[in-house]
Formats: structure tokens, sequence, C-alpha cells
């Protein structure tokens, strides 16, 4: 499976972009990550192949914000991929 090219953080826009609609794989991911308890550094590590010894503050950045655009996703940009707006 060809692993998607990351920025350092995604857009932090109010609206679904492409580069959400690409990486909605890695964002699950982050969100089953979480759910099970997962060493934040590892997880940066599986999945943006990021070395989080040798870049410490690029790891976290690329971690806490792809995480935060996740948890958006799930509690509001879903509606705009089904075609529904919040009531």
């Amino acid at each position: 499976m060809s692993t998607p090219a990351f920025e350092d953080r995604p857009p932090l826009t109010d609206r679904v972009k492409t580069y959400d609609e690409r990486h909605l794989a890695t964002y699950l991911r982050l969100l089953d990550a979480v759910e099970a308890g997962a060493d934040w550094r590892e997880v940066v590590a599986v999945i943006f192949g990021i070395d989080p010894e040798r870049e410490p503050e690029r790891a976290k950045i690329n971690h806490e914000s792809h995480l935060a655009r996740a948890r958006w996703m799930s509690a509001a940009g879903y509606r705009q991929l089904l075609g529904t707006s919040p009531q």
C-alpha cells in the first residue's frame, strides 16, 4: 500500500479539502491509535514515517495537527463528505 505524502499540518479550514479526502485512512488510524492507548511517538513513526528522536518538534506538530483534524472530521467534516449539513 502506498502512503500518501503528508504536509506537516493538514488544512485548517471548516471545509473538507482534497488533502482530507486523500488522508481519511490516516485520520482513522490516528483515532484508532488514540483509542488503543498507543504512544504518540510510535504512532508518528509508523503512520508518518518521522523519527521522533531525530525530529521531535516536527513529529509532535504532525501528530497533534493531524489528530485534531481527524477529530474534526469525525465530529463535523464527515457531513460534507455525505452531502448533509449540521442541524
